[in-house]
């Protein structure tokens, strides 16, 4: 099921919730995909940058720099800076997997032993004088288990706002209960 939100800069979002099973969600958050008229506004301001230069220096490799700078600099920025959507597939006798994928068709895969897993969490911070929230897994400390040993934050590309964030907390609750519970019955 897809459901419509925005993100804390307000761009448009979707979130796919994915049930594979009673103890298995995959949750994706979708960005907006890369938009002509921002990518058309940057190539025009450094082609327009490029032929000034041109005119002053009256030197040719000005224009040839600026074609190798724009063609670098998309390709750098489309394989390590925009993400199409982040995924986070939680499988309560597994673990959690948090999946990027990147506008190239890059993918970057983490994945956390539920082992480690303390506690789903939506924590706040202040971010340019206003208060964004993040999602975050907390991770167990194996030397002190009611320590946390290290804070891991999701969806930080696509920034979701707190009616979202909610959403995808909830469905992590659902399944680590389902966890915390199962030793007990058996």
């Amino acid at each position: 099921e897809e459901r419509r939100y925005r993100s804390a800069s307000g761009a448009p979002i979707a979130l796919w919730r994915r049930q594979h099973s009673a103890s298995c969600r995959e949750l994706t958050v979708r960005c907006s995909r890369l938009q002509l008229r921002s990518l058309s506004a940057v190539t025009s301001a450094v082609w327009l940058t490029a032929y000034g230069l041109y005119v002053i220096s009256e030197n040719s490799m000005v224009l040839s720099a600026a074609i190798f700078i724009m063609l670098i600099g998309l390709i750098i920025y489309l394989h390590f800076v925009k993400v199409d959507q982040e995924s986070l597939l939680v499988i309560g006798s597994l673990g959690i997997q948090v999946t990027s994928s990147y506008a190239s068709g890059r993918e970057s895969t983490t994945f956390i032993e539920m082992g480690q897993v303390k506690d789903v969490v939506i924590n706040e911070a202040i971010h340019m004088q206003k208060v964004i929230y993040y999602l975050c897994i907390l991770l167990q400390d194996p030397g002190d288990p009611q320590g946390i040993y290290e804070v891991v934050p999701l969806f930080q590309s696509s920034k979701p706002r707190l009616d979202c964030l909610i959403e995808v907390y909830k469905s992590c609750q659902e399944i680590l209960e389902q966890r915390k519970t199962a030793p007990q019955s058996s």
